[in-house]
């Protein structure tokens, strides 16, 4: 076996002892397919106010600009379906992966305990790793590393898992084995264009953000636009619609990570609950979630904005 090979295997076998679900390499270099397609989307103005999704374009688009001398890209995907999602009955909704602690806190240590592995195994590695937190193309990555396509909900899906995953990476100065791309399976359906209720899905595999529920709830940082009154159905937090109706997910399971359960606080709230929360309680039930990205302020502005009735 050679080298790249042996070191493929070892670093494989070492994530799935970890917890990832599914590990996968791609030579990194320059994502030149993509860089058409990024530019378009920023110049239709797709990305509302993330303003850091214009930022370091050229280090977007090529991993070499982010590890000096990078030679591979390790993708992995990280499962958090829960074990029983939070029941909408009477309650506001907020997405799955926000249920438990902030995954960037929990991947992360992960993603260092496993680059420490690869430097004793392997010797003197240089790299970075990252979980949502740095001008990386994750989704591209991932499907070039053939754990997935990107679907026409602009999301990664998994033939084996579905799309509730995290996903994270490693760039390192090492060469190993790269693995292949597979095919796109969300053939002729169209399930979550049509339950979009904003219309955020513009076309199969475009989103504009301006209009997801998601950027509305999370990223918008001032007023929510009038417009959306009345079809935001009572997610206060992210949204997860389209992975909802995509058929894939029926081949969701639950996570193993105890970290992201939810508390029995949460699954205890109604409406009344989330209306009538105060501060000091906003800060002790979401103090390590991803929840408190969003300040009680700001979940207070979400929570009033989907109670009023449309037109007022």
């Amino acid at each position: 076996m050679n080298l790249p090979a042996r070191n493929t295997q070892l670093i494989n076998a070492q994530a799935q002892k970890m917890g990832f679900d599914f590990c996968g390499i791609s030579q990194a270099d320059f994502l030149e397919d993509q860089a058409p397609l990024l530019e378009q989307w920023l110049k239709a103005q797709n990305h509302g106010k993330m303003e850091y999704m214009a930022r370091h374009f050229d280090k977007r688009l090529d991993p070499r600009k982010l590890v000096e001398g990078a030679r591979s890209v390790i993708s992995l995907l990280y499962n958090y379906y829960p074990q029983q999602p939070i029941s909408p009955a009477d309650t506001y909704h907020i997405s799955k992966y926000a249920y438990g602690k902030d995954y960037h806190e929990v991947i992360r240590k992960k993603l260092h305990r496993l680059l420490a592995f690869i430097r004793e195994e392997i010797g003197e590695v240089s790299g970075r790793v990252f979980v949502d937190s740095a001008p990386v193309m994750d989704k591209v990555w991932a499907s070039r590393a053939g754990l997935g396509w990107v679907g026409k909900h602009t999301n990664l899906i998994n033939r084996r898992i579905g799309s509730f995953f995290f996903i994270a990476e490693m760039i390192l100065d090492i060469d190993l084995e790269a693995d292949g791309p597979i095919g796109d399976y969300c053939g002729t359906c169209t399930r979550c264009l049509d339950a979009c209720p904003t219309e955020a899905l513009i076309a199969p595999y475009q989103i504009d953000a301006r209009k997801c529920i998601s950027y509305l709830t999370i990223e918008l940082k001032e007023a929510i636009p009038d417009e959306f009154a009345g079809q935001m159905k009572d997610w206060i937090f992210g949204c997860d619609i389209c992975q909802d109706v995509c058929p894939w997910n029926r081949f969701s399971t639950p996570h193993q990570e105890p970290d992201f359960e939810a508390s029995d606080t949460l699954r205890s709230f109604k409406k009344r609950d989330w209306e009538e929360m105060t501060a000091e309680v906003f800060r002790e039930v979401f103090k390590k979630s991803p929840v408190k990205r969003t300040k009680w302020e700001g979940l207070q502005r979400n929570i009033k904005f989907v109670a009023k009735p449309s037109g007022e």
